[in-house]
């Protein structure tokens, strides 16, 4: 079996291919290269949710490792 050092391989310029984008918006996929300039805007200040960091900074005083669950 060979083993290939990934650190070895050096690609120029030329050979690189550009990386594709995509989005879900209005529950449907499009390619970010699509957009028009406002959504463009808006997706660069979108911000990833945590659903660790919004447990940790709860305000509700929970005890740790009992969460309320609504459905029940």
């Amino acid at each position: 079996m060979t083993t290939v050092n990934f650190e070895d391989i050096k690609l120029a310029d030329e050979e690189r291919q550009p990386c594709e984008v995509w989005t879900r918006v209005m529950g449907y996929l499009r390619p970010y290269s699509e957009f028009n300039v406002g959504k463009k805007s808006e997706f660069k200040s979108r911000l990833n949710f945590s659903e660790l960091k919004a447990v940790e900074g709860c305000a509700c005083h929970c005890e740790e490792g009992s969460y309320a669950i609504a459905a029940e």
